[in-house]
């Protein structure tokens, strides 16, 4: 009796210590990202959308139509949060808005595994979601998707919980209105909604408790969680509907608004080809890559992830959430049956959810994130699953290897994580800025190269100038003066026009002043497109018409020549 004493006591005080551990390693983790979040904002996105239409909306009073801005139509639930510090002129402090989103998933994660197993998988699922490499690069920079995650895992637990509880209606409310937040911070949560509007009536009908329900009341069901939840997203699809009549504008929009008009445009050749082609042909004809290679990209994604790099899924999973999710089915009849049932419906979220995302747009690894936090909850039961198996082996010697194994497996998983980290503290470099030595404008111009050009065009063009953005990515963000991007504007101009002078009266019937060029992919973009005679049209109009006034790195202000033609 003594020795099973000092046994519990000692597995108890074992716990204890890995308990600390996992806390202490999860603080260091938020320290981490906290210091990796305290520079400039100069990610694309942040700078093209999430922080530059705020922006506009503050310098004009209010939410107003930018036609200009395609993206200005998305839902902007995230979004308006940061008009707050921004209307105080601070930008970093969008990201930690962001990241606790991440932490209120992490929360979540949390909660369900310690109610499900204990708390110590609950602490080691935490942080495993937290270092996922993905959800550290969101952590760190103004996006919207870890709002998207948080808010699809909170309406998908939320149905784990109805169907726990007997399916009461209030559990299925709070669920929709969850996923009507999703909606609203990024569409990409129309694809949790239209999972989740079928999950409802199928868990309805077939795990309540073993009673018989008809058609009409599973289906009710789902059309409970329809109604509220398209009520919750209804707002921005009024607000598109009023601007283009059309309620999930850009998305689908001929089908809305059916156009005659059968250009490329400005359009790249590799979009194009995806459109038409297919995201498969896409990937042969621009990546090269083999049919086998196109066959397993649903588990290379998990392996070859790379951040900035579209053909490697412009970011990065840990390999582990290929694995690891696999275990938790290992004898799947073990178990109570109602969390068996919890993780068949985690796994079909999942795989439902990357197959939409699959097979609708670019292969992102932001598109498929809010499949993230139910690989987690499953990797950690397959986790539990090996402790288990190990624990079960007789020989004691055998049983010790088997959990240092073991624990070794999870040490390798948040070992990759944690070396991403490092590696974001090399590249983001955060302690110049942070103990001064490197300033605001050096910091952003180190990142991004048009910098010191927007900075002339703050300092120096006139408060009336409307500048017309040309390749440069769209980032209007550092930009204090009037502009408009150019989607496609010089194409059609040149290739409509017969004149210098008739390019000059196009752009400035639009009220364009200046010019915002980047040259490095113009002077290439120019030559691809256009003929001969349109060349010499475009050089003789950039000749006569418009007077460069700054130029570095490539990137060059000119003003368009005010003489009447």
């Amino acid at each position: 009796m003594k020795a099973t004493r000092y046994d519990l006591k000692a597995i108890s005080h074992g716990r204890s210590m890995i308990a600390v551990l996992l806390i202490g390693i999860c603080v260091l983790l938020i320290a981490s990202i906290v210091i990796l979040s305290c520079v400039p904002p100069v990610s694309k996105d942040a700078l093209v959308h999430h922080l530059a239409v705020p922006k506009l909306y503050l310098e004009h009073g209010g939410m107003y139509e930018i036609p200009f801005m395609p993206f200005s139509y998305y839902p902007m639930n995230l979004d308006l949060l940061y008009l707050i510090p921004l209307y105080f002129g601070n930008d970093i402090i969008p990201k930690f808005i962001h990241f606790c989103f991440a932490l209120f998933t992490a929360w979540l994660i949390f909660e369900y595994l310690k109610r499900r197993i204990n708390t110590l998988y609950g602490l080691t699922g935490v942080l495993f979601f937290l270092s996922v490499p993905i959800i550290v690069k969101l952590s760190i920079t103004v996006y919207v998707d870890l709002g998207l995650i948080s808010f699809s895992t909170a309406s998908l637990l939320l149905l784990l919980r109805w169907m726990e509880n007997g399916f009461r209606m209030r559990t299925l409310a709070f669920s929709a209105i969850f996923c009507g937040l999703a909606m609203g911070t990024k569409y990409n949560g129309l694809v949790t909604f239209f999972l989740l509007i079928f999950f409802v009536p199928f868990m309805y009908s077939r795990y309540n408790q073993g009673k018989s329900h008809g058609f009409f009341r599973s289906a009710g069901q789902g059309l409970v969680f329809f109604f509220i939840a398209l009520l919750i997203f209804s707002p921005w699809m009024v607000r598109n509907y009023q601007w283009k009549k059309n309620f999930i504008y850009p998305l689908y929009n001929n089908w809305f608004n059916p156009s005659s008009v059968s250009s490329v445009d400005n359009v790249s050749r590799d979009a194009a080809i995806k459109k038409s082609h297919g995201l498969f042909t896409y990937r042969n004809l621009v990546y090269h890559e083999k049919w086998w290679e196109a066959a397993l990209l649903p588990v290379r994604i998990f392996f070859q992830g790379k951040d900035g790099n579209p053909q490697y899924f412009d970011g990065k999973l840990n390999p582990f959430l290929f694995f690891l999710p696999i275990l938790a089915f290992y004898k799947k009849r073990e178990g109570p049956k109602d969390v068996r049932n919890e993780r068949r419906i985690l796994l079909a979220f999942s795989v439902l959810f990357f197959g939409f995302a699959f097979f609708s747009s670019d292969l992102r690894i932001r598109y498929i994130s809010p499949i993230i936090p139910p690989l987690v909850i499953l990797s950690v039961f397959g986790i539990r699953q090996m402790f288990q198996k190990a624990g079960d082996v007789r020989s004691l010697n055998w049983r010790r290897a088997g959990t240092a194994v073991v624990f070794g497996i999870v040490a390798v998983a948040l070992g990759i994580n944690g070396l991403y980290i490092y590696r974001q503290f090399k590249e983001v470099d955060p302690f110049g800025f942070l103990s001064g030595s490197v300033s605001r404008d050096e910091y952003i111009s180190k990142y991004r190269r048009e910098y010191p050009a927007m900075q002339y065009v703050n300092r120096n063009l006139p408060a009336d100038a409307l500048i017309l953005f040309v390749f440069l990515g769209k980032r209007g963000y550092y930009c204090n003066k009037d502009y408009e991007l150019d989607n496609g504007w010089i194409y059609k101009i040149i290739k409509n026009s017969n004149s210098p002078e008739h390019v000059l009266i196009e752009l400035k019937t639009r009220g364009i002043t200046h010019l915002f060029v980047n040259y490095n992919i113009f002077n290439k973009w120019k030559k691809e497109v256009f003929n001969d005679k349109e060349l010499y049209l475009l050089d003789q109009f950039m000749i006569k018409y418009s007077k460069m006034l700054f130029i570095k790195r490539g990137f060059g202000v000119s003003r368009l020549d005010s003489a009447s033609p």
